[in-house]
């Protein structure tokens, strides 16, 4: 039986984190993600750290920012191991900071190796979580997302396949590609186009246009260790987490 994991952004706009992490245990959720906002600082830290331990939720795996990692990395180590963390996955950087040419993302990923390497002494997964603009081809054809990884062998792979899609790549492809690299799948579902506008598109798992029942089976023959339900904008975060590991249990 696939345990799935809940990543706690998708309800940041929501109760306080306790209840947050209630609903989702109540609902069968084994596993959170964390993000940023929730190791503000150590009062934050330890707010998680008694809430994990209250509702018997772990948190494999968590989305730690570039400037974190970088900025205080024996810190941000220090966050992981207290939490228990077994994968830090970089997710994001902003426009201002992504390269232009493949010379500029092929740096671009040995500084992610160079940012990981205090993660891998302690012996934990350390990577990137794509959005789109990492399969947006170069002048010269080469993916972003191809480069970054190159940076290292052991950067891990935390593959967003929604976003994968709304780039407009073949997900399977990267998933078969990839299948070594990858160490958690975000679990996410597209509305027609069109429908749920003010949730910006996204909808809840097995809801939308998404083959998941197909692409879980692709993900269960990888190294894929963690599936990781997420909404980038619900408007009900209850009803998204409910009706999203429902549908997660028949795939």
């Amino acid at each position: 039986m696939t345990d799935f994991s809940y990543q706690l952004y998708s309800s940041r706009n929501f109760g306080p984190l306790g209840d947050t992490l209630r609903m989702v245990a109540d609902l069968g959720y084994t596993q959170v993600e964390g993000y940023g906002g929730l190791y503000i600082d150590e009062e934050a830290v330890a707010a998680l750290k008694a809430g994990l331990a209250e509702t018997g939720l772990t948190m494999p795996t968590g989305h730690f920012s570039l400037v974190q990692v970088e900025g205080d990395p024996a810190g941000t180590v220090a966050i992981a191991l207290a939490l228990d963390a077994k994968a830090v996955m970089v997710p994001h950087i902003g426009p201002e900071d992504r390269a232009s040419d493949a010379a500029g993302w092929r740096a671009f990923g040995k500084r992610l190796a160079k940012a990981g390497q205090p993660f891998w002494d302690v012996g934990m997964a350390f990577g990137w979580h794509n959005h789109d603009f990492e399969f947006q081809a170069l002048p010269d054809g080469e993916i972003p997302l191809e480069l970054i990884l190159a940076g290292d062998d052991r950067l891990a792979l935390e593959l967003d396949v929604a976003w994968c899609v709304v780039a407009g790549q073949e997900p399977l492809d990267w998933i078969a590609g990839y299948k070594n690299r990858l160490i958690a799948s975000h679990i996410k579902d597209i509305a027609p186009k069109g429908e749920a506008t003010d949730e910006d598109g996204w909808a809840d798992v097995g809801h939308g246009t998404m083959d998941w029942s197909g692409l879980m089976t692709a993900l269960r023959a990888t190294k894929c260790q963690y599936f990781v339900m997420e909404h980038d904008n619900p408007s009900d975060d209850k009803r998204f987490a409910t009706r999203s590991i429902a549908s997660a249990k028949t795939f």
